[in-house]
């Protein structure tokens, strides 16, 4: 399963001869999951099972949910009147208002109000939760396509920067070497100055330059961005979620780009770590919005 993006889009419609239903669903990114629902009532008891649903099709994200019922074309609100309902309140409001001398001016859309509509039965709930149901479970499959041709794109910006990343990388590898030579060349020099000033027992003197030299070789964290880079295209080509691993693996690769930059004092290799890092935080921006 290629890798998904948590940002993405669906929608879809199931319709009957009386009504209309729409789904939208829109996805953003999110390190764990949030679901929410916009419906109405009438669709309400449906809620638990649409959210499992989408549950069991995605790990992270945070979901919005927007269901809509509408009358078919064919269809208005006035089909929905109850004549009895309207004629009982007509027999029961005139007396009263007559008896307490008071005139009766009807506004026509003053029944278009839920109490005078015809109950809804158990035939129509059962025609609108199919409907619903239809509707948003081809709206999670239009989702899913959505958020899967949009996490291909950004695994080819990652690919890009990741490439970018190793070219500046190889620019430190060649340099590491020279770089502690240059150093070394310099600390003797150094040394063979002191000795003319100040009498200093020359195997101490040694033992301290050794140290110094361990302590600015970057050849294991050379070997460390190795081993990163190579579990790092290793999980591109995962089939499992990647989002959560990506981000683990640049911080890692992060403290070993710093280290050596930390440790070199040879513009070489402090430019190439500057734009390692611009490239890293590029690849962080792309993998927060991977599933």
């Amino acid at each position: 399963m290629p890798a998904e993006s948590m940002t993405g889009f669906g929608e879809a419609n199931a319709q009957s001869d009386n009504y209309v239903v729409s789904v939208e669903i829109k996805s953003v990114n999110n390190r764990f999951k949030d679901i929410r629902f916009k419906m109405p009532g009438t669709l309400s008891s449906l809620e638990m099972e649409l959210k499992k649903e989408l549950n069991d099709q995605f790990t992270r994200g945070t979901f919005d949910v927007y269901v809509n019922v509408k009358r078919a074309e064919n269809k208005s609100r006035f089909d929905d009147l109850d004549p009895n309902k309207i004629s009982q309140f007509v027999s029961k409001i005139a007396p009263i208002l007559k008896s307490n001398g008071l005139e009766s001016k009807v506004n026509m859309t003053d029944f278009l109000r839920s109490e005078f509509m015809v109950d809804q039965d158990e035939e129509n709930q059962t025609e609108l939760n199919e409907l619903a149901l239809k509707a948003f479970r081809e709206a999670l499959v239009s989702l899913k396509k959505s958020r899967t041709a949009e996490g291909e794109k950004l695994m080819k910006v990652l690919v890009k920067h990741l490439e970018t990343y190793k070219t500046h990388f190889e620019v430190i590898e060649k340099n590491a070497e020279h770089f502690k030579n240059n150093v070394e060349e310099k600390l003797k020099k150094r040394v063979e100055e002191y000795k003319k000033l100040v009498d200093v027992e020359h195997s101490r003197l040694l033992q301290e330059v050794i140290f110094y030299l361990e302590k600015i070789d970057i050849h294991e964290e050379i070997n460390r961005v190795h081993a990163h880079l190579e579990k790092f295209q290793n999980l591109l080509k995962s089939s499992n979620e990647v989002g959560r691993q990506i981000d683990f693996i640049l911080q890692e690769l992060g403290r070993e780009t710093n280290t050596m930059g930390s440790k070199s004092t040879m513009k070489e290799i402090s430019d190439a770590v500057v734009q390692m890092k611009v490239q890293l935080e590029k690849m962080r921006e792309q993998g927060l919005n991977i599933e």
